[in-house]
């Protein structure tokens, strides 16, 4: 463990920057019928104002997974800060669509070096219970950040829709106390690092992990996309309550259990937090498939709150566990791109068979999913790793009992 980054001031830096991800095209939702009407665009282009980041940063995070692992966290996380804030921030000033778009497509590129970077350093720099700790406080910041971003966006944009990229300016300061709060590490990768494939030949856990990331990332922005569909069925319209069920619910639920999810680490199994998750997971689609009765209904982003709570350190920390130290900017690199390349996916996965058959029936086979994914973690035995603090412990258990036979 990297001692100094126990510093208060390392872990706001970090957590901070987790928050960063959410913004992506979250906070120009509000915005984004300003942005068609103003520019002339079509639905689908101004779709891709929100999307475009995406692809960038599937692309680019092993670039950058690649680098973290040569050369360490500092210099990309400080690096990717900035390229985020002009990236970002180029909005205030653009004036044409395609000028918009590569902003947009370089904003994705330091999005990519802070998603990589703040998961790297979080990994790297805590072990243990206090790992789990931070982890759960990740969770909870990233929620925190989901709401109050696009609530700021919304605000700013009431001025002019320019004026909320200026949002993404944010990374500036963050970059400054960054040069100043993190550690100066070196990366622990040897003079030849292994490719992807390579990586994913020599730890095919990974595999499993990633192909978690993509389901669970589709999976979620089918709620996004086709949540209020269905609510709209059954007279649920109003903006305000849509953003209940649709996004408030579940973030409030997350953020709940990322403060408690260090004590839920330290009395439950991975498997066991698995299991969890994904039973979560499996009634909150079932209810959103079934159910028409708006307070019932509200049980549903609390269960997809303690799911998305437990299932990201869970994941995050196993992907670790799975690659080793020397991997850890590589592996992390590469779920970013499954979780991104999830986003992508999910609306040509089930726009068809919803447009085909109805909402609910979208519902219940991502229900479905989570139900074989869940008898695979129950059958396979997935997520049953030491951990991270077990070895030692046994190793003191040992010394102890070595020591007492040699007094006897």
């Amino acid at each position: 463990m990297v001692r100094s980054a126990n510093a208060p001031a390392t872990l706001a830096v970090l957590l901070a920057a987790s928050t960063l991800g959410v913004m992506g095209g979250a906070i120009v939702v509000p915005v984004l019928e300003v942005i068609r009407g103003d520019l002339g665009l079509s639905g689908t282009a101004a779709g891709f104002v929100i999307t475009a980041h995406g692809l960038a940063i599937a692309v680019c995070s092993p670039l950058f997974g690649r680098m973290v692992d040569r050369r360490g966290v500092r210099g990309p996380m400080i690096g990717g800060l900035i390229v985020y804030a002009l990236g970002g921030g180029a909005g205030v000033v653009v004036t044409s669509y395609p000028a918009l778009i590569a902003s947009r497509l370089v904003f994705g590129i330091g999005a990519a070096a802070v998603f990589t970077g703040t998961t790297v350093a979080l990994l790297a720099f805590y072990e243990g219970p206090e790992r789990d700790r931070v982890m759960g406080w990740r969770s909870t910041a990233t929620s925190v950040g989901g709401l109050v971003w696009p609530l700021l966006g919304g605000v700013l944009g009431g001025l002019s829709w320019h004026a909320t990229f200026g949002l993404y300016l944010v990374g500036l300061p963050l970059a400054v106390l960054a040069m100043w709060s993190l550690p100066n590490t070196t990366g622990r990768a040897g003079p030849r690092q292994v490719g992807a494939v390579r990586l994913l030949r020599r730890r095919p856990a990974l595999v499993g992990w990633y192909g978690l990331w993509i389901v669970i990332a589709i999976q979620m922005y089918v709620l996004a996309i086709f949540l209020p569909q269905r609510l709209a069925r059954i007279g649920i319209e109003a903006p305000v309550l849509v953003s209940i069920y649709a996004v408030v619910g579940a973030a409030v639920t997350t953020s709940l259990v990322g403060l408690v999810y260090g004590r839920l680490r330290a009395r439950l199994s991975y498997a066991a937090l698995l299991r969890i998750a994904l039973g979560a997971s499996l009634v909150g689609f079932v209810i959103y498939g079934t159910v028409s009765h708006p307070v019932v209904l509200l049980v549903a982003p609390a269960l997809f709150g303690v799911g998305n709570g437990i299932l990201f350190p869970v994941a995050t920390v196993l992907v670790d566990e799975a690659a080793g130290a020397e991997h850890r900017g590589r592996a992390a690199s590469l779920s970013g791109t499954a979780i991104f390349a999830g986003q992508f996916l999910s609306p040509l996965v089930f726009g068809p068979l919803i447009a085909g058959t109805s909402t609910t029936t979208g519902f219940l086979v991502a229900g479905g999913v989570s139900a074989a994914l869940l008898a695979v973690v129950v059958a396979v035995g997935v997520g049953r790793p030491r951990r991270p603090g077990d070895a030692a412990r046994e190793g003191h258990r040992a010394g102890r009992a070595s020591a007492a036979g040699s007094r006897g």
